[in-house]
């Protein structure tokens, strides 16, 4: 249910499992970790879905299983964080619960018209993978942060790219926007574009 195509150093990881919304099971969330660490020899990572829905996080049975707590998920952010590559979340939908610690670690964030972000982790009672706060802050500020973690608000895509949450709002294929954006660096040498990233910080 992830699938993964490769183009020269241009990674692409596809959540298919839209009958569910793309909710992850923990076989689907271990397999995510794992092209995220293996990434480190692409030099651009995309992480998309298929259908309406990017991902609404955890699967409702696994999660109720112990998923919703599991580790995996900040294995998964971190990995994506600690790529020299770019990476870019093509949401090709709405982005919830736990698929927002990917979405957040990501260097770009691009979305489908429509598209809504919500993390309800007060009204489910769980805490937010420990990384995503600061990460959300680091992006929107302390306020509209806790407008998504304690207000549970779900944020249409165009706010999110007034907040910043998101770079682009793309009518067409998000993948095809995405791989468009990745031109340059997926045409540099990888040490050019790792020295360029780490510039930035």
């Amino acid at each position: 249910m992830i699938s993964l195509e490769k183009d020269g150093g241009l990674w692409v990881a596809t959540i298919n499992r839209p009958d569910k919304a793309n909710s992850l099971t923990a076989e689907m969330l271990e397999q995510l970790c794992e092209i995220a660490e293996d990434a480190r020899e692409s030099r651009v990572l995309v992480l998309t879905g298929i259908g309406k829905v990017f991902s609404a996080g955890a699967d409702l049975d696994a999660a109720r299983a112990g998923l919703a707590t599991s580790p995996l998920w900040e294995r998964l952010s971190g990995a994506i964080a600690r790529l020299d590559a770019l990476t870019i979340c093509a949401a090709n939908g709405t982005v919830a619960g736990g698929a927002m610690g990917m979405f957040l670690a990501c260097d770009l964030r691009i979305a489908a018209p429509g598209a809504k972000v919500f993390y309800p982790v007060m009204k489910l009672g769980f805490l937010p993978q420990p990384s995503d706060p600061k990460r959300l802050s680091a992006l929107v500020g302390t306020s509209r942060a806790k407008m998504i973690l304690m207000a549970g608000q779900k944020i249409p895509v165009e706010d999110a790219l007034d907040w910043g949450l998101i770079n682009q709002i793309v009518e067409g294929d998000v993948v095809d926007a995405a791989k468009e954006l990745a031109q340059d660096t997926a045409g540099a040498s990888p040490e050019h574009a790792t020295a360029i990233k780490r510039l930035i910080g």
